[in-house]
């Protein structure tokens, strides 16, 4: 085992970083950049075709493996080692809020305030094709758009970011001394090859890839949203300048969190993100439309429920392999980000779990999350709908052409105390996008070094993003929509990593309920 152990030794590293890794990632990351800024056009071709080959032939693939993955996940509850606590601690390292507050921030952080407003809106203007025609039913319509919504950042995307690979890595890492990095969900079928070999390269450098991709896109992002924000609030310009003024704000942020580790920044800033995002949550839920909201939760999920495997599984146009269309633009896109974030994810929650019991680990990741984001969902993206039911156009006129700033500003403005309602919700999201950027700069380091990688290393990887953003950005809006795209081309091979957590999670809950 202890060749296992020091599998990337000092010959691998300098210091303790994984040199070989390091220059795979940040030499294609330079690349990508570089061709960004060089020829935006021949970029756009290369990512449309990836994109495009992606969603046709990867699509249906990976529908099975979310729903196998969450459906897995929760017979592992059942099972004999369901109880067993992971990490060699008898009590969990953090309190049950501190936990679930890190968990909750870092996936929702990446489009919980973007998409919450705007997805159940897009849905509602336009109803998903598998519910075919409801206009003459607009309460049908919203609870379809909100269905939809609960099916993108429910069940299924929260199991694949950890449900069965955290048991795996935590297994492997804490009992048996292998490196806590992507390469070890590799090592049930290929051994020391995949902990040693070039193959554990390759998985390590497209996790890496996919996260960055995963992670820059929501902090361009951020910076076009808060510029469009502070330029309706404040009359602020709306250009490159305040988009780069955010940025750079945002990095430091993140950075100097991800510097002072687990137990200082990241879960500090996490438990603020989450007392302030509960406080907003309340005051919507108080002085917007109250019954909206809780019928729109209640009716959205019952469609949710009742349609979950026809949702889960839709084809649509598509077929078996055929041009994406709707389902590559919506479900294929949101499944190829999630499934980029999986292993690295997954290496968070192990990180942040020790003492926790298998079970506690997916009824958190599988069930309590994803319900306490679809009602986030319903709160944001339902009190959009609601208004738009009582005014037509209060919304969408904003929101047209798919202005996720606008429609987000749109939503919290017609509320009461509109403006500072708006304002906090600009603070929010750059908090948000920190606690993933923070938790994303941690595991990237953690993936290429050990449990504790040095400050420069996180600060590295936290600085490298917030630059990549500002590139993509600065060449115009299109330069972070490739990157978008990008995303579900780096989910391929991500795809394939993630595979052997169907089988082999269970495998070791069966083993250790059996000690």
């Amino acid at each position: 085992m202890s060749d296992i152990t020091n599998a990337r030794g000092p010959a691998a590293r300098l210091g303790r970083v994984d040199k070989p890794l390091f220059a795979v990632t940040g030499g294609f990351i330079l690349l990508f950049c570089l061709l960004a800024l060089l020829d935006i056009d021949l970029l756009s071709s290369i990512v449309d075709w990836g994109f495009n080959f992606a969603a046709t032939y990867f699509g249906l693939y990976w529908q099975v493996l979310l729903l196998a993955t969450f459906v897995i996940g929760l017979v592992l509850c059942i099972l004999p080692g369901g109880g067993v606590r992971l990490g060699q601690l008898d009590r969990p390292e953090f309190t049950t809020f501190q936990w679930g507050a890190m968990i909750m921030c870092t996936l929702l952080a990446g489009g919980g305030v973007f998409w919450a407003a705007g997805e159940p809106i897009a849905h509602y203007l336009s109803t998903p094709p598998l519910f075919g025609d409801l206009s003459a039913d607009p309460q049908a319509m919203a609870n379809a758009a909100l269905a939809q919504s609960f099916l993108h950042w429910g069940f299924l995307a929260w199991a694949i970011l950890g449900s069965l690979t955290t048991v795996m890595l935590m297994h492997y890492h804490y009992d048996k001394g292998l490196p806590l990095a992507p390469r070890t969900l590799l090592y049930p079928v290929f051994g020391d090859r995949a902990i040693n070999g070039w193959i554990g390269l390759v998985a390590d450098a497209s996790c890496i890839i996919a996260v960055v991709a995963g992670t820059v896109g929501p902090i361009g992002f951020l910076g076009l949203q808060m510029s469009y924000g502070l330029s309706a609030l404040f009359g602020i310009p709306d250009g490159f300048t305040t988009q780069a003024v955010v940025i750079l704000a945002l990095v430091s942020l993140y950075t100097i969190s991800a510097i002072t580790g687990l137990t200082k920044g990241i879960k500090i800033l996490s438990q603020v993100n989450v007392i302030l995002a509960f406080a907003l949550l309340a005051f919507m839920l108080v002085a917007g439309p109250t019954g909206a909201i809780f019928g729109g939760f209640f009716g959205g999920m019952g469609v949710y429920l009742s349609n979950f495997v026809d949702m889960a599984m839709f084809r649509g146009e598509s077929g078996m392999f055929g041009a994406p269309g709707w389902l590559g633009w919506w479900t294929v896109f949101f499944w190829g980000w999630f499934l980029g974030y999986g292993p690295l994810m997954a290496i968070f929650i192990a990180r942040v779990s020790r003492g926790r019991s298998i079970r506690s680990i997916v009824l958190m990741l599988s069930i309590a999350a994803p319900i306490i984001t679809n009602f986030w969902f319903t709160i944001i993206g339902g009190t959009g709908i609601a208004l738009e039911q009582a005014t037509p156009g209060v919304i969408s006129g904003p929101f047209e052409g798919f202005n996720l700033p606008a429609g987000l500003l749109a939503i919290t403005q017609a509320m009461p105390m509109g403006f500072l309602l708006s304002l906090l919700f600009l603070v929010l999201t750059m908090i948000f996008v920190a606690t993933t950027s923070d938790s994303m700069s941690f595991v990237i380091a953690t993936s290429m070094s050990d449990d504790n990688p040095s400050p420069a290393l996180r600060a590295f990887w936290g600085i490298a993003m917030g630059v990549m953003a500002l590139i993509l950005i600065s060449t115009g809006s299109g330069g972070i929509g490739k990157l978008q795209s990008f995303i579900v081309v780096t989910a391929v091979p991500v795809s394939l990593v993630l595979l052997p957590s169907i089988w082999d999670a269970v495998r070791i809950t069966l083993a250790l309920g059996r000690k």
